[in-house]
């Protein structure tokens, strides 16, 4: 048992290196803080999730936020939404594999 956590724990960084693995949720994270999309072009990439009016203005009204700050700014939030949702999936596969484990 303890093998199986020391070889999980020096693969962890490997397999969290790799992104989120989702690269369609790391797509929308950079098209919503890339300041070159503007809000028809963003919602157009939701559009299947848009369903109706108030959804369309909350998503625009979402995007105008991001487009109020600076560069330095969008750069950040982009790193630390790729490093969370990373963190996410990898604490979530590791809990996972170790419970199912454990049993």
């Amino acid at each position: 048992m303890k093998l199986v956590m020391v070889l999980m724990l020096a693969a962890l960084p490997l397999y969290c290196y790799a992104g989120s693995g989702c690269a369609y949720l790391e797509g929308v994270i950079k098209d919503i803080a890339n300041p070159t999309i503007s809000i028809e072009q963003f919602k157009n990439s939701l559009k299947e999730y848009i369903k109706d009016d108030a959804t369309s203005n909350a998503v625009g009204e979402f995007k105008q936020c991001f487009l109020n700050q600076s560069n330095e700014t969008l750069e950040n939030f982009v790193a630390f939404m790729v490093i969370l949702i990373s963190f996410y999936v990898c604490f979530y596969n590791t809990r996972k594999f170790v419970t199912s484990d454990v049993k």
